[in-house]
């Protein structure tokens, strides 16, 4: 195990550089928040890839390969047809809009300061993100060192926290790239050819195994149909996954990578799902279906290779805490401590954004500690984020007679119905993001067809945002010589 541990040295070790080395270009809440809108193609695909693969992705989707065969790819294709669905339809408007947090594009899609609602639901689901994939630090801890769980969560989260203190998006962006390089290299070039040959190949496979492994359905229209509607288009409207399009350069920038990381994701999730089906083959009897991604890397690969592949699992979990932290981090100073003060945050106050990102890193990795299952909390967080948000979002983008009010009666009726299905169906049942849906929709057209239209003026401002007209230059970076150039070709218009 030494040179597992010593690649496992290099790696946190690296990621720790890398974060200090983060923090030089971290001088402006533009910086720190969305890495200066300046990511390119290849930067932007990587980092909006790893953000989406975490722990559930890559260990999580390994299990559901050894329990259902490929079939199990579907939680990971879901994710997948969100990006994609995204960078297709609305990445190109997002990134014109040159906004940090979803609140603020319903404040300027409605007018006034109508998300109240959508910013607790939002800090909330970020929070539960972000201790969800601290919580996943236990595992990988004892694996690689047989530390107790509160100590790997301690270690796990410390590292992240950081990092993603000392330069913010920047320093995320560039621990990503780092990171999708080795979840590359780790699981699909290394792991994947290794378990299948270890099995037999597809010949043995498919002789030892039921013909359901094979069948990309057999893990259940009602599962399926669920994956889409939670995961899938959570991935639409979420707070960490939306803070990433903010940093593409341009809108072409932006659906171009976007498409690239879908693309990516579909190959991910047919990956682990083979994985997860040859460990099926060769260990047939495991108590736990999560245990099939530890025990095939412990069983099968040699040292040294082994450490790769366990690092490559520990910045899938990495990428999705920071991803996640950060994003809590941008909702806590945009939306909730700049309405409690009653005035905008400062454009330059970068310390008190560390400040808010240290804090919220400390409260997560203490929640972690402290709980020993939060899949529950997560899910509860994911079914009002979708049920009550969903619906004024996508609403706002896609159809222009919908008003504030009709927003805010979507967001209230949905989470309130979605909250009320979960007590009467259980917290893990299909049913609460179906009424809770249906229930938002319903609300949302009714009422915005029997109150006035949304004000000409702020539909005006709205739609030259969305031609590219410029946001506010903050004051930092116009001190600075270096303001945010509106979108300037024909062909990113």
């Amino acid at each position: 195990m030494v040179a597992d541990y010593l690649v496992i040295a290099l790696y946190i070790a690296g990621m720790v550089g890398v974060g200090w080395y983060g923090m030089r270009l971290a001088r402006t809440k533009s910086d720190y928040l969305v890495a200066g809108r300046r990511l390119g193609w290849f930067m932007y695909s990587g980092t909006m890839s790893a953000i989406v693969l975490g722990g559930a992705s890559t260990i999580g989707g390994v299990g559901l390969g050894y329990t259902h065969g490929i079939s199990g790819a579907w939680l990971v294709l879901t994710i997948g047809l969100g990006i994609l669905l995204l960078h297709a339809l609305f990445a190109r408007r997002l990134v014109k809009l040159r906004v940090y947090t979803v609140s603020e594009m319903l404040d300027l899609r409605y007018g006034g300061s109508s998300t109240v609602i959508a910013g607790v639901v939002m800090w909330g689901y970020t929070l539960m993100l972000t201790v969800t994939s601290t919580l996943s630090f236990a595992t990988i801890f004892n694996v690689l060192f047989q530390l107790p769980s509160a100590l790997g969560i301690a270690v796990g989260g410390s590292i992240v926290v950081l990092y993603s203190v000392l330069g913010g998006m920047w320093s995320i962006t560039l621990t990503d790239i780092a990171q999708f390089v080795i979840k590359t290299i780790g699981i699909m070039f290394l792991l994947l050819p290794v378990a299948v040959t270890a099995a037999g190949g597809f010949g043995e496979m498919s002789s030892r195994l039921d013909p359901s492994f094979f069948r990309l359905d057999s893990i259940g229209g009602a599962t399926i149909l669920t994956y889409v509607l939670t995961y899938g288009f959570g991935l639409l409207i979420g707070q960490d996954i939306w803070q990433r399009v903010f940093t593409a350069r341009s809108p072409k920038v932006a659906t171009g990578g976007g498409i690239l990381s879908g693309v990516y994701c579909l190959a991910y999730g047919f990956t682990g799902a083979l994985i997860g089906t040859a460990a099926r083959v060769l260990y047939p009897n495991l108590g736990d279906a999560d245990d099939a991604f530890a025990t095939v890397v412990e069983q099968l690969l040699p040292s040294g290779v082994r450490g790769l592949v366990l690092a490559a699992a520990l910045s899938a979990l990495m990428s999705t805490s920071s991803g996640a932290l950060i994003a809590c981090s941008a909702v806590s100073t945009t939306d909730i401590l700049a309405k409690l003060r009653r005035r905008p945050a400062e454009g330059s106050d970068v310390s008190a954004s560390r400040l808010t990102t240290l804090v919220l890193g400390i409260v997560a990795i203490g929640i972690a500690m402290l709980v020993d299952d939060v899949v529950n909390a997560l899910t509860v967080a994911y079914n009002v984020l979708v049920g009550g948000l969903l619906v004024a979002i996508l609403g706002g983008l896609v159809w222009k007679r919908g008003t504030r009010v009709g927003a805010v009666a979507s967001m209230v009726v949905g989470s309130v119905v979605v909250i009320a299905s979960m007590v009467v169906f259980g917290l893990s049942a299909n049913e609460p993001i179906y009424y809770g849906l249906g229930a938002a929709l319903v609300s949302y057209v009714v009422v915005s067809l029997l109150t006035p239209p949304t004000d000409p003026a702020v539909l005006r401002a709205w739609t030259r945002r969305l031609a590219g007209a410029p946001a506010a230059v903050e004051p930092a970076e116009a001190s600075a010589g270096r303001a945010e150039p509106a979108e300037q070709t024909g062909a990113d218009k």
